[in-house]
């Protein structure tokens, strides 16, 4: 049987649910059970949710559509909640039945704690503003990590420049549509290097590309594990040329949601 011909056997075998699941594993590269369930089986007292998750995700990975990573996120105790869990080659695959993506794989493998850490802090702001959404009349019109929310585009010198937001979002909120590139900072990296992050930034928003193709530039939120570093990353920020201080945001990680579903006071070259 052919690749092809197994993957069409493989989709056959999926409800909805299931292809929700890889979907999301498909934008976000990783997710904890205790993520996935919260996204996929809210419905139902807690016992009921977590059962429905473990039985969903041993299915799965019997399928070899999913992985398990052997790390896990909050301790031993966490149980199959704790588990990471990734899209396979054959996950992958079921899904390109449906769409030419056009795109290579990203193969899930094991990694440094600290960058699996940062992975599933965008996968959890994803599922915080789904839950937000949920309670709420505002709309997630759309959000996409890495590496869909790159932007590539031309330098004052004529270089290739690629810009790597960790994630891009549309937020529906009232009568307005917010877009936003996302940040998620882990106070791991040095000044300097978030310093010529903004320059990049700034660079792109001169271009005019982003602009070009969607009317609005971003507001790109950077979002922090602590106030020091919130008060660090600022006074970067205040580093720049006062037209391009427009472009961003910061706010602490805990209040992310909140900050990205503000309307704005007012209008500015951001959106």
């Amino acid at each position: 049987m052919s690749a092809r011909g197994r993957a069409a056997r493989l989709r056959e075998r999926l409800s909805e649910r299931d292809l929700a699941i890889l979907r999301d594993l498909d934008r976000l590269r990783l997710l904890s059970g205790q993520q996935l369930r919260r996204l996929h089986f809210a419905a139902g007292d807690p016992t009921t949710q977590a059962r429905k998750t473990r039985a969903t995700l041993r299915r799965l990975a019997e399928l070899d559509i999913i992985v398990r990573l052997e790390r896990r996120v909050g301790g031993v105790r966490a149980g199959s909640e704790g588990f990471v869990i990734g899209l396979s080659g054959w996950g992958y695959a079921v899904l390109d039945l449906d769409e030419d993506r056009g795109r290579r794989h990203r193969r899930v493998v094991e990694t440094k704690p600290a960058f699996q850490a940062h992975l599933l802090a965008i996968s959890e702001l994803y599922v915080r503003l789904v839950e937000h959404v949920r309670q709420s009349e505002d709309e997630l019109l759309e959000f996409v990590g890495e590496p869909d929310a790159w932007r590539r585009f031309t330098g004052f010198g004529g270089q290739a420049i690629t810009l790597k937001p960790d994630a891009f979002l549309r937020l529906g909120v009232e009568d307005y549509e917010l877009a936003a590139f996302i940040e998620q900072d882990m106070a791991t990296e040095s000044l300097p290097t978030i310093g010529r992050k903004l320059d990049v930034y700034a660079a792109y928003w001169q271009s005019g590309d982003e602009q070009r193709a969607h009317e609005v530039f971003p507001k790109v939120w950077w979002l922090v594990p602590t106030h020091g570093r919130l008060e660090a990353i600022t006074r970067a920020i205040r580093q720049l040329p006062h037209d391009a201080r427009a472009l961003f945001a910061i706010c602490l990680t805990a209040d992310a949601v909140a900050s990205l579903t503000q309307v704005p006071a007012t209008e500015g070259g951001a959106a």
